[in-house]
């Protein structure tokens, strides 16, 4: 009970661990610092995260994003990094999925390489090179249906990737 005695700008420590890291970010606007550390957990689109969340509440596609963020906080590495992501928009709203799709692009730019294994359209639309496999699931897919450009994909008629993607490009 006397660490909730504890205030900053009428916070005790029960409700900063209750933010968002969106509201803590805003919230701590003045600690420049503290807000360099939250604010890539906010660009891959973990602002709806709380800071007192247990680790082991979040999905899989919200860890590697966390693993991300962690990266990106880090600044520069000199060494290009090899990514690979596993259905990293799973749970994400429409609109953080554009902020993650912004931090890929930020590793692009800095010379790191990016495979992401992802069904949704908007991250497929993105991409620079597509590999399609099908054309089902299971023992009936597995199958290499396509592999280059999101735009060729839309071509080839046993891929229910390529329709889906039809109506976005």
């Amino acid at each position: 009970e006397e660490v909730l005695e504890v205030v900053y700008k009428d916070k005790n420590i029960a409700d900063v661990l209750d933010m968002s890291v969106d509201e803590a970010v805003e919230f701590f606007w003045d600690e420049e610092e503290l807000v360099q550390r939250l604010q890539p957990l906010a660009d891959v689109g973990l602002g709806y995260v709380k800071l007192g969340q247990s680790s082991s509440t979040l999905s899989g596609g919200e860890a590697q994003r966390v693993k991300l963020a962690s990266f990106l906080g880090k600044g520069n590495s000199q060494k290009s990094v090899l990514f690979i992501f596993d259905e990293p928009t799973t749970g994400l709203h429409f609109h953080d999925i554009n902020k993650l799709l912004r931090s890929f692009d930020m590793l692009i730019e800095n010379g790191h390489s990016v495979i992401i294994i992802e069904h949704n359209v908007e991250v497929i639309k993105c991409a620079d090179h597509v590999i399609d496999l099908g054309p089902v699931g299971g023992n009936k897919g597995g199958y290499l249906l396509y592999q280059g450009t999101p735009e060729g994909l839309i071509k080839i008629e046993e891929s229910y990737t390529g329709e889906f993607l039809k109506k976005k490009l």
